[in-house]
């Protein structure tokens, strides 16, 4: 009696392919990356497979050979159908010389529109432990074309998500304010929109024009059309919370604003939890966060240091997810300092602070002074350490579960926002005593001294925070304020 394997549909196998350009280092920590992506989805990982080539096979990603070993893993056929459309050769078509240094550097055959004889064994397996346990899920660490991923699925017999799809699902996922929602919604319709297929009855046009005339629309046109009007319909409510959002951040604007920014699961959340005393929600798994979270640094300071934590970056981030959380990334833009936190354990840290880098400048953030915070310390040993600040002076070591550390990147955030101020002189007469009030809440105060006629303040403060003040001096009082 034939076995029968059953397919988990919790169980996924990695695909990648490692592209010219990519070291062997860069190509296994994106790997390792999708792998954690797929796992926070609740899936488990059983396989991966991996090649080298000059590009994605048009139409399965993968070469023959290692189509038919990904085939044995989902326990599918591993063969693309002869009439998917991609960029193939010929039967008699003589292959061109790059085209058969790939083939032997991979152990592939030169595909051909010929569909190819199921086989026992191929030297592709040789060192391939192949699970007795099936995978239901095909993961492939690139973005995927409408074809492709229909080519993969008929080849394969399971599901295929490209490592879009996946971090499109993640954020759907965590998303918990009606804005946060909005953005994901717009970001997964137009991820969804160019892969919609026919199903069944869904080719038939629907009747069009007056009189039934005309070809009309067909199901997949139809579903276009409407996401898009979906999407229109969600980009107006967008604005409305948008402008709340603007109206919010105008009654801050004039505050000390440090937003923290940085790589997914760099720690974030724990180090807004250490530095503002809050209760923010931590998890160690990609995208935790990804509503704006706003409270003020504690030990709280004068004039008052609001810290905001944002979304995490990722390498490869969907472009309409970055256009779709432009609005909550806003909270980096106009930051007065910048946390650029750090993972200093990862390996490939580097890398992932030049992506975060990039992702500011593409909003505009790129100009906000800023300061490296090397986070996780404690999983560094000395001799790490010891390089790490011989290489980055500027930078703060930190850990959110030392104390010590998180006091010294307070007083070095401090430090650095002092730069943005100017010093002044202001004279407080007893009739305004009030204003002493406000120069404690908004100016950080040098010295100060009383006479018969009322208080003089030596300050530190932001030039709008002094103009505030000033105005509140002159009104109803001839009595001037002035600078030293």
């Amino acid at each position: 009696m034939e076995q029968v394997i059953q397919h988990e549909p919790s169980t996924a196998v990695l695909v990648a392919i490692q592209l010219p350009g990519v070291d062997d280092a860069e190509h296994r920590s994106s790997i390792e990356e999708l792998g954690r992506l797929v796992e926070t989805l609740g899936h488990r990982v059983v396989g991966t497979i991996t090649q080298r080539r000059s590009h994605l096979a048009a139409a399965g990603v993968l070469g023959e050979g290692k189509l038919r070993l990904l085939a044995r893993f989902t326990d599918g056929t591993g063969v693309v159908p002869s009439g998917a459309t991609k960029k193939v050769r010929k039967i008699d078509e003589r292959p061109s010389a790059e085209d058969l240094l790939e083939d032997e550097a991979t152990g592939d055959e030169p595909e051909s529109v010929a569909e190819l004889e199921p086989v026992a064994d191929d030297d592709d397996a040789a060192d391939v432990m192949i699970p007795v346990e099936k995978a239901g899920l095909v993961v492939v660490d690139h973005e995927l074309g409408p074809s492709q991923l229909r080519n993969l699925e008929r080849a394969t017999g399971a599901e295929v998500l490209d490592r879009t799809a996946v971090i499109v699902e993640i954020f759907h996922r965590h998303a918990k304010s009606r804005e946060a929602k909005l953005q994901v919604e717009i970001a997964r319709l137009n991820y969804l929109a160019p892969r919609l297929r026919e199903t069944g009855a869904g080719g038939d046009r629907q009747r069009g024009g007056i009189g039934g005339k005309g070809a009309g629309e067909s199901g997949v046109e139809l579903d276009r059309r409407k996401i898009r009007d979906r999407v229109a319909e969600l980009r107006r409510e967008m604005g409305g919370l948008a402008r709340e959002g603007d109206v919010r951040r105008a009654r801050r604007q004039e505050q000390l604003r440090v937003a923290l920014v940085g790589y997914t699961n760099a720690g974030k959340s724990s180090l807004m939890r250490a530095l503002t005393g809050s209760e923010v929600y931590v998890a160690d798994k990609l995208f935790a966060t990804l509503d704006t979270t706003v409270r003020s640094l504690s030990p709280e300071s004068r004039p008052k240091v609001l810290v905001s934590d944002t979304v995490g970056f990722i390498k490869k981030l969907p472009h309409d997810l970055v256009a779709s959380f432009r609005s909550t990334l806003d909270e980096a833009r106009e930051a007065t300092l910048l946390l650029h936190v750090v993972d200093a354990s990862d390996p490939a840290w580097r890398t992932q602070y030049d992506v975060t880098r990039a992702v500011l400048g593409e909003i505009d953030a790129g100009a906000v002074p800023s300061l490296l915070v090397l986070n996780k310390r404690d999983r560094l040993d000395a001799e790490a350490q010891a390089a790490l600040v011989q290489e980055f002076p500027e930078a703060v070591l930190v850990s959110a579960l030392d104390r010590g550390s998180v006091l010294a990147l307070r007083e070095k955030i401090l430090e650095s926002l002092e730069q943005g101020m100017v010093e002044a002189t202001l004279r407080v007469p007893f009739a305004k005593g009030a204003v002493g009030g406000e120069i404690h809440r908004e100016c950080r105060v040098l010295e100060e001294n009383w006479d018969e006629a009322g208080a003089e303040y030596r300050v530190r403060a932001l030039p709008g925070a002094l103009a505030r003040i000033r105005a509140l001096l002159s009104l109803g009082t001839d009595t001037e304020s002035f600078e030293g």
